[in-house]
């Protein structure tokens, strides 16, 4: 039997191999940090802590109070830190593996909103690592290498959440950290770590009312009295624990000295545009509509009344076709940090939604692919909802991997009130997309005849479906909006700050 332990040490030896890669080159923008220690040695097990801000414990101003999700003060703080922890930390080599935060294990607020400001602010470091995956040809066929690195955020093999639907199956080979570590999950990870017993360098974001005791817990599994701090140190502190191969465990504090501006961050280069669908273009224009009485159609019972959905896709995730890590690639970090300024002043969405991260991995979605959280959904309408302040929700109460899916998501959304004169937007998975609109079809086309809803085409990453109910509840869904920005110019390196 092939136990969870076994899952993850694969995973784990994996990820030492993909490592092997040469890291981005240094980038300017970062605090200097001179106070700091030496850059991390290559042949030491590295076990780097970085404390993410939550409502408790951060820097003032980089968590807004009301969505517990980042400012764009944090978001700046975050996009700086990736260069520091790159290039000052790690001195410029490849991570070996990022540790996040499950989102739905720390809920914050009286409207319990998920923890999304931890892997938001680990994100910029992952576009600054490359990882090397085979395609379609699987296991033997060349690997492609990409500006992109996976993330753990998944749950264990503990309790899950409430409101979590089951998992297919617990994804030990992606778990990630979860906040009140109630199964001992966290421990677990390190204890795996420390057993294969590979150098390399292995991040854990997550907050500091999470990291402080792991660390505390590190201590104790290497036998060392190591000056542990007693208290939050501040948002620009990086801990490390390094163990080299002697079993000998050091302590050491590195100073990022940022000082993040608190307006959205500028992009440092341009964003080239990209026209919206028309006559003639790819994808097709559209529009489908079902009124009631007419054509046969009839609004079922309990439809929403007044309701907008734009429906986005991921931003950028394959370099080639069966490419896939769960995040997506550089190109994707220049859409999702342009989003924000494309869209503005065309859509007022009030709420964001998304596929919950720590839920699925890709071996739910594309059989035969190693088990990396799949992020990159939340993580492309993140920096919108930052920029706007808008809160951040998580479908977490169904399993996208489910036959049912699209039909639960269907029902979520457009029936019993709950999105009844609101306005929203959901990131999915594009392939999702179309069955989820064929599924609220149905409903209104209960003799079979329902139009056809086109399929989303797979180089499409700009294209917003837009779901309206008018009063009565009559459906309108079309793809004349976009988000603006030409997949084909984006650069294939991450933006530097």
């Amino acid at each position: 039997m092939i136990t969870s332990r076994t899952l993850l040490t694969r995973a784990l030896v994996l990820a030492l191999s993909l490592a092997s890669i040469a890291g981005c080159q240094p980038a300017s923008g970062a605090g200097s940090g001179s106070g700091s220690p030496a850059p991390l040695s290559a042949d030491a097990i590295n076990l780097v802590f970085v404390s993410t801000p939550d409502l408790a414990f951060q820097g003032p101003g980089d968590v807004n109070p009301d969505t517990a999700n980042l400012t764009s003060q944090g978001l700046q703080r975050s996009l700086l830190m990736a260069t520091y922890l790159k290039e000052r930390v790690l001195g410029g080599k490849n991570v070996s593996r990022i540790f996040a935060l499950a989102p739905m294990t720390h809920p914050q607020t009286a409207h319990a909103y998920p923890d999304m400001a931890a892997i938001g602010y680990i994100e910029q470091f992952a576009m600054l690592n490359q990882v090397s995956l085979t395609g379609l040809g699987g296991y033997g066929s060349i690997p492609y290498t990409a500006n992109s690195y996976p993330m753990a955020v998944s749950y264990g093999a503990g309790p899950l959440p409430s409101g979590v639907a089951t998992s297919p199956d617990p994804c030990a080979s992606c778990q990630g950290l979860d906040f009140a570590d109630s199964a001992g999950g966290n421990e677990a990870i390190v204890k795996f770590v420390l057993e294969v017993n590979v150098p390399g360098s292995f991040v854990f974001a997550a907050p500091w009312e999470t990291i402080s005791p792991l660390m505390a817990s590190v201590g104790k599994a290497v036998g060392s009295s190591l000056a542990l701090p007693a208290s939050y140190p501040g948002p620009n502190t990086v801990h490390v624990i390094s163990i080299t191969r002697d079993q000998h465990a050091s302590l050491a504090a590195y100073d990022a000295g940022l000082s993040p501006a608190s307006t959205y961050p500028a992009m440092p280069g341009p964003v080239a545009s990209a026209a919206c669908p028309g006559a003639g273009t790819t994808p097709a224009l559209f529009t489908i509509t079902a009124t009631n009485g007419v054509g046969g159609a009839t609004v079922p019972a309990g439809m929403n009344a007044n309701e907008t959905l734009y429906m986005i896709r991921h931003a950028e995730a394959h370099p080639i076709p069966g490419w896939e890590g769960g995040n997506y690639v550089a190109a994707g970090q220049w859409r999702a940090l342009a989003i924000a300024t494309a869209l503005r002043g065309r859509i007022s969405p009030t709420q964001v939604w998304s596929i919950d991260p720590a839920q699925v991995a890709n071996g739910d979605q594309i059989p035969g692919n190693a088990n990396f959280s799949y992020v990159r959904p939340s993580l492309t309408i993140e920096p919108y909802a930052i920029a706007n302040n808008v809160p951040f929700s998580l479908v977490s109460g169904i399993s996208l991997a489910a036959k049912d899916s699209p039909q639960l998501t269907s029902d979520m959304f457009f029936k019993g009130g709950t999105f009844s004169n609101q306005t929203a937007i959901l990131a999915w998975e594009h392939d999702h997309i179309p069955q989820i609109v064929s599924a609220l079809l149905a409903g209104y086309f209960p003799s079979g005849s329902a139009p056809a809803v086109p399929s989303w085409p797979g180089g499409d990453y700009d294209t917003i479906w837009t779901v309206k109910l008018d009063g009565t509840g009559n459906l309108t869904v079309d793809n004349t909006l976009c988000e603006g920005v030409d997949s084909s110019k984006l650069p294939a390196e991450a933006p530097r700050y």
